[in-house]
């Protein structure tokens, strides 16, 4: 009772986070003509609650797709007719085809954080509270440590609740998905991860490692008996799911190969504003943009990426544990989000979710990397206004992670895993690595807190208007190179704890 009585209390306490999140400003406030992510959310409930379902991805006098056309798999768009009822219940000038268009109230913002708030309740704050509980090892305050930390990663609360978006809900079903591989139900975290991949496609990022893990696993099990039949388990949950969610497009194959182009928008271009990955970072020495055409910027990069993450879906192929398929999920995730084609800066979620299911095995790498990962957004978040919540929320999260979590004192080379490193640095002299690794993050905070404050406090040269942007993305693209590299020697070396050699 005790340990459901202090989940309760960090439940209530992510929740409260996220509320006082909210109350700030959101994407695009008061900035016609296209306003921002918020009025994207706001249109689509508009389109797919007015036009029949043939037309949400079609482009027609009632949906023109240059503002804000759906371009998200089916299952967002069934969520956002489902929103869409609620506010036509409420009030139905928040979804009036055409006059909605730019709609801002105070009641109508309170409804769209709620339905947010309602998303986080139902799917992935749930998924967080099993995963802490069932899959995290050690005493119950040590798992509800764990939990808080988790639920109050202030990336994923800065997007979804000041910036304003639905990622909890592909995060949420990703990690139910992960929940049911961990728990030994492969059919069911089979159908979870579909279900999140058909709701934002970004959730390729992940694909190779579920792929990976499963497949492993069923040879590993012999293609001749047991692994043959949870094979084609896994096959018929796969493709039922997939058929349901598209099932009101597969009468005309003309509209699939529209939602597709849609979701896949090549157009866009390699990348967007100042994303901390490769592409962007490269730009600033050499103008990839200008020198490379777009089609050879499309086989660059997916060549970059199955290279990248090839060696690590490999392995986990090999030996598919629940560990390496752990460390499988960050090493690919990261890999997209380095070398793939239009990325976005708030992909780093995608790496995000799994480091946060390291935070028991690597407390201090993972709040690391998710400082980072937050940090790499201040330029999308302070245009959006999030100035405060975002120094509040990382602050919170520093103080508090260190603190339950002994991040600082649980840094020994052995339990950073870096014996890899002691031999592949052999010529150095010797030295503790893991008091190496505390005086790097400890340099590392001290640059991203002087870079957020002069984000704010200084003005840029008038022939750099865009310099701190910049020395933000790359920072955080040098930081983010070096965890790659760090995840994947960890996933190579032999794990120091036996649970993680079980196949759970």
């Amino acid at each position: 009772m005790q340990t459901w009585s202090l989940v309760s209390i960090c439940v209530l306490l992510g929740v409260v986070v996220r509320w006082g999140v909210s109350l700030n400003s959101y994407s695009g406030a008061g900035k016609p003509p296209m306003f921002g992510d918020y009025e994207a959310q706001r249109h689509w409930q508009e389109v797919t609650y007015n036009l029949p379902v043939q037309e949400w991805y079609l482009n027609t006098t009632d949906n023109d797709l240059n503002y804000w056309g759906l371009d998200y798999p089916p299952l967002t768009a069934y969520h956002s007719l489902i929103c869409a009822y609620l506010a036509k219940f409420i009030n139905p000038e928040w979804v009036e085809l055409h006059k909605s268009r730019g709609y801002e109230s105070p009641a109508h913002k309170l409804f769209m954080r709620t339905t947010v708030l309602l998303a986080d309740l139902l799917i992935y704050i749930p998924a967080v509270v099993l995963y802490c509980l069932y899959l995290t090892e050690g005493t119950a305050r040590k798992q509800v440590s764990i939990l808080l930390c988790f639920l109050l990663y202030p990336g994923l609360i800065l997007i979804d609740y000041g910036h304003f978006q639905y990622n909890g809900v592909s995060l949420g079903l990703a990690l139910w998905a992960i929940l049911g591989l961990g728990l030994g139900r492969d059919a069911l975290g089979s159908v979870a991860f579909c279900l999140a991949l058909n709701y934002k496609q970004m959730e390729l990022y992940h694909a190779l490692p579920f792929f990976c893990y499963l497949l492993g696993k069923c040879i590993k099990l012999g293609l001749l008996g047991r692994g043959f039949f949870l094979l084609v388990r896994i096959t018929l949950a796969v493709l039922v799911t997939f058929a349901l969610c598209w099932l009101p497009f597969l009468s005309d194959p003309g509209q699939i190969i529209q939602v597709v182009r849609r979701i896949f928008p090549v157009a866009r271009g390699l990348f967007e504003d100042k994303v901390a990955n490769t592409w962007c970072s490269l730009n600033i020495l050499i103008k990839i943009r200008s020198i490379v055409s777009p089609d050879a910027q499309i086989y660059l990069s997916t060549a970059c990426t199955l290279l990248a993450v090839l060696p690590s879906s490999v392995r986990l192929l090999v030996k598919p544990t629940f560990w390496q398929f752990k460390l499988a999920l960050v090493n690919s995730s990261l890999a997209f989000f380095l070398f793939s084609y239009q990325v976005h800066e708030k992909s780093i979620l995608l790496p995000a979710l799994p480091v946060c299911l390291l935070l028991n095995d690597l407390p201090l790498i993972s709040v690391w990397f998710l400082l980072v990962s937050t940090f790499s957004m201040v330029p999308l978040l302070l245009k959006d206004g999030l100035l405060v919540p975002y120094a509040v929320t990382s602050l919170a999260f520093l103080f508090l992670s260190i603190r339950l979590l002994s991040a600082l004192e649980r840094c020994s080379e052995a339990e950073l895993r870096l014996g890899a490193y002691r031999k592949l640095l052999f010529f150095l002299p010797k030295q503790d690595l893991g008091c190496v690794v505390r005086w790097k993050f400890y340099a590392s905070v001290a640059v991203m807190g002087g870079l957020s404050v002069a984000s704010v406090t200084l003005a840029p040269p008038p022939r750099l208007p865009d310099l701190f942007p910049v020395l933000v993305s790359a920072a955080s693209f040098l930081h983010f190179v070096g965890l790659f590299i760090y995840f994947h020697i960890v996933q190579f070396s032999e794990p120091a704890k036996k649970s993680h050699k079980k196949n759970k």
